[in-house]
């Protein structure tokens, strides 16, 4: 109630006080939809950890509110779709009050209940009533085959009938479910599509007149409830689908997205990732390298190793930045460092967070996910190269040359690089130095570059040109081989003689 305290309302304890008080009942979908219309009004940011959807989900998802509909949240996986469910619980009122002793936490100036009804007429005004707190007015379940209609709706409770002493026939044997236990609450059903087609159908009359049917009583509840139900596209799997009848009777279909450009994944990662106080303070990611990251995760939702149909989850980007950031903390105490950059290197300790994330189709299972996880990772630096120093391919045909050439000479002369991904901080500057025109050319691309930065550039054009098959690049257990490719494939064709 808008023009009451909250400290005013907890002190109405009987439903002769809440009639006093004047507190006007409202649905659940017009309490949604006023409180919505308030914060618009106030310009109040709605759904504050969204990201990447304040042009196309949220205004259906507010559009969707206003016209009082049941919503469902269709697309692929790590989409935010019960992020988006969990947060709609900011649109309810603070409190709410409830019948004491009630299932179904019946409104008491609109009971629904028979019990409720019962108890009203033996106690008029004296009934006594709680409060209940918006994040109580929340129920999920996820929907699995081994759901039941008993387990949604109810069903008929032989102990609850033998301790009260009732006939079968009498309504308060019956033990409620989960959806009419959500009366007055947001209900969100996950992967809809897995909830079996006879399950499904249980469903109907809910949402459509508020009938429901449990073991032979049919009861007329019009349950108060806000449905938000989520989905894979009906083509991800072949599981199952939302059945023609109940998607019609979904006033509100919403389409979700992954993020449309870097920046914006960027700031889902850096939000979602758990990096501990330690290693926000002993180790730095550049941006550079938090592009290419999540670079990873746009190369595979393009990639024709991996299907499309499954997606690929921003969880790929956010645990792929937590073991970026323990793969640095590992180097640091074993080389008893205090402080430490990440490195292009360490990038390649994020494949766990990878090899576990995508499905591959036929081609990708013949290559294999490792395979795949580091041919992801090749083309996020190919990608980052391209943009940091230009594309090698296209440079080498200036009049001038290629800007790269004095660096490729140097391997061409018989000299070859090890860069382990263990080795301190001092021996990694001192390898990297040792490369001709390296150190040169990142000077003349970026002039300010220093320190740490200019020792990442310089790690990122030998991987760049690996990564456009200018150097060949060997990826050990431990370490990176850097040499001259020509010579690489001459060595790789003269075999020994057995």
């Amino acid at each position: 109630m808008k023009t009451m305290t909250t400290e005013k309302l907890l002190k109405i304890t009987s439903l002769g006080e809440l009639k006093k008080s004047g507190y006007r009942s409202m649905s659940i979908k017009e309490e949604l939809r006023n409180n919505l219309i308030l914060k618009l009004q106030k310009k109040e940011r709605l759904f504050e950890d969204i990201r990447a959807y304040d042009d196309t989900v949220i205004p259906e998802l507010e559009r969707a509110i206003l016209s009082r509909h049941n919503i469902l949240l269709l697309g692929l996986r790590g989409q935010a779709k019960t992020r988006i469910a969990r947060l709609m619980t900011q649109l309810l009122d603070e409190y709410v009050p409830y019948i004491l002793g009630s299932e179904i936490h019946d409104d008491p100036l609109q009971p629904i209940a028979q019990e409720s009804l019962r108890l009203i007429a033996e106690h008029g005004d004296e009934l006594p009533i709680g409060w209940l707190h918006r994040e109580e007015r929340y129920a999920e379940k996820l929907a699995t085959p081994d759901v039941s209609v008993a387990d949604l709706i109810g069903d008929v409770d032989p102990i609850k009938a033998a301790n009260l002493r009732l006939n079968y026939s009498d309504e308060r044997v019956i033990h409620f479910g989960l959806i009419p236990r959500s009366h007055r609450c947001i209900f969100v059903i996950n992967e809809l599509p897995d909830l079996q087609a006879r399950i499904q159908v249980s469903l109907f009359n809910i949402l459509q007149e508020g009938d429901i049917q449990i073991r032979g009583f049919k009861l007329r509840l019009p349950l108060d409830i806000q449905f938000v139900f989520t989905a894979n596209p009906e083509d991800y799997t072949n599981r199952g689908s939302i059945v023609t009848p109940l998607k019609d009777r979904i006033e509100s279909q919403i389409l979700t997205h992954y993020p449309k450009d870097i920046s914006t994944a960027r700031q889902i990662t850096e939000q979602e990732a758990r990096i501990t106080e330690q290693q926000l303070a002993t180790i730095q990611v550049p941006s550079l390298l938090r592009d290419m990251l999540e670079q990873v995760s746009f190369e595979a939702r393009s990639s024709e190793f991996i299907d499309q149909k499954s997606g690929v989850s921003a969880r790929l980007s956010i645990s792929g930045l937590e073991n970026l950031y323990s793969t640095a903390e590992r180097r640091l105490v074993i080389n008893s460092e205090k402080s430490t950059t990440a490195r292009i290197s360490d990038l390649y300790g994020m494949i766990p967070s990878i090899t576990g994330k995508i499905e591959l189709v036929y081609e990708g299972e013949q290559e294999g996910t490792q395979s795949v996880a580091h041919h992801l990772i090749e083309r996020a630096i190919r990608s980052v190269f391209s943009q940091q120093f230009g594309n090698p391919e296209k440079l080498k045909k200036k009049k001038d040359g290629s800007p790269f050439a004095e660096i490729q000479e140097w391997f061409a002369a018989g000299n070859e690089l090890n860069l382990l991904m263990d080795e301190s901080d001092e021996l990694r500057r001192k390898n990297l130095s040792a490369v001709t025109g390296l150190d040169a050319l990142v000077k003349r691309v970026f002039p300010k570059a220093a320190g740490e930065e200019k020792v990442l550039l310089m790690e990122l054009v030998l991987h760049g040109l690996a990564a456009f098959s200018l150097l060949s690049k060997q990826g050990l257990v431990n370490n990176f081989h850097f040499k001259d490719l020509f010579s690489s494939v001459i060595s790789g064709a003269i075999q020994p003689e057995e």
